[in-house]
Formats: structure tokens, C-alpha cells, sequence
């Protein structure tokens, strides 16, 4: 199954060609407005030259008409060739009016993350968290919640701190906390950020006691930005 919805999604890739780079993906710097807009996760597909959008656990699916210039496109066809259901989260407006065999169109305005992974539809964190960050090099991974953030790092046991939050310009966050003789700062801004067969929409960097390690970052399904 996966391996036919690869193929469909490899021939876009002339329509790829025929597409320049824009939008958020690319060189946004400021997040979309949210007001009616719904916030779904599911599954590209491509299908007769045409990519399709398949909500997680559902059967509907809907032509994508990327009016707010996400560059989805390339991003699918980047990773078409990468095992795995090709997962997408993501925000638009959907219509319902059948067209085409479709049963309807989803008329996308952002991109949060997409990726090669057969299992993020289930996962069970992700409506609990409102910021998820990992890095390499070593490894390390955030997870922010309305209780806190745990930070995980090898041979190190997990580091659960409060945080404090502070919207900054274009977009930007920033998390601190200089609980239990820590002090650790998260610096996120709405930019590319590629980690293997996943692309996120926000870069993310970390400095823990003043060391500085960069990743990528994604908003969790507990927030609304």
C-alpha cells in the first residue's frame, strides 16, 4: 500500500518542477492568522497527478489547493521516495461540496510538520503537548506541556522544570526556566527546519547552563497558534 502511494506521489514531481518555493516553508517569517481555519493531522496521497488529503483514522479525502503557498508540493515530492506513510499536520479551510470523486477540497494556508511516519496518527502524546524540539549531536529532546517541559538528553535522567513563556517579534518564542539550579532558554521561529525524513516549521535552539544546541521544533495539538 505504501509503496503504490509512493509511486502516485512520485509522478507529481513535474508538477515539482513547474513550482517555485514559497510561502511559509520558504521565507515567512510571520505565522499565518488562525481565524477560521481548522487544524487536522492525516496523510498526503497522490493520485492522478493530483495531491490528495486523507484525515487520520478517516476514509474522506480531499483535493489540497495550496492557496496559502506552503510549497506542500515540493515538500511531498521531497519525501516521496523515503519509506513510510508520508504523515502531515497541518491547517486550512475544508469544503465539503464533492467534485471530481473527491469528497471535497481542503484549501491549505499552513504547514506545521510533514514527514515519513507510519505511526504518527497515533501517537498519544501529541494532543498533550503544546511544543515538541529535538536535536543531534548529541542527542536531545523537548516536550512542553500546560504542566511543564521535559527535557531529555543521553545518559542523563529526564529534566522535568516550569517554564516561563514570552511571545517576541515575527513569530517567535522563547521558554525559560531557571528552576532547581537549571537555567535553560528555548529560542523558536517559524523557519524550514529539515531533521531526516521529517520537515518541521520551526527551528528551534536550546542552551541549558549556557551550551547551545540547535534541532527542530513542531506545535503540539494543545496549542492553537
Amino acid at each position: 500500500m505504501h509503496l503504490a502511494r509512493t509511486a502516485a506521489l512520485i509522478t507529481l514531481l513535474p508538477l515539482f518542477s513547474a513550482c517555485s518555493l514559497l510561502g511559509l516553508g520558504s521565507s515567512s517569517s510571520e505565522l499565518p492568522a488562525t481565524a477560521g481555519l481548522t487544524r487536522m493531522q492525516g496523510e498526503l496521497l497522490g493520485e492522478n497527478g493530483q495531491l490528495l488529503f486523507q484525515p487520520c483514522g478517516g476514509h474522506r479525502r480531499y483535493a489540497v489547493s495550496d492557496v496559502g503557498k506552503t510549497g506542500v508540493l515540493q515538500e511531498a515530492a521531497t519525501l516521496a521516495a523515503k519509506p513510510g506513510a508520508l504523515f502531515v499536520d497541518l491547517r486550512g479551510s475544508f469544503d465539503a461540496s464533492k467534485t471530481g470523486g473527491m469528497d471535497g477540497t481542503l484549501k491549505l494556508q499552513q504547514l506545521y510538520r510533514i514527514e515519513r511516519n507510519n505511526g504518527a496518527c497515533s501517537d498519544p502524546n501529541f494532543k498533550l503537548q503544546t511544543v515538541h524540539a529535538s536535536g543531534h549531536n548529541p542527542e536531545w529532546e523537548l516536550k512542553v506541556s500546560g504542566n511543564g517541559m521535559v527535557l531529555t538528553r543521553p545518559n542523563q535522567e529526564p529534566l522535568a522544570l516550569p517554564y516561563l513563556e514570552e511571545q517576541l517579534p515575527n513569530g517567535r518564542l522563547n521558554l525559560s526556566s531557571a528552576a532547581n539550579d537549571q537555567h535553560i532558554d528555548v529560542w523558536l521561529a517559524p523557519q524550514r527546519c529539515v531533521d531526516g525524513a521529517s520537515v518541521q516549521f520551526l527551528s528551534a535552539q536550546i542552551r541549558v547552563d549556557g551550551q547551545v544546541q540547535r534541532g527542530c521544533a513542531y506545535f503540539g495539538g494543545a496549542r492553537n497558534d
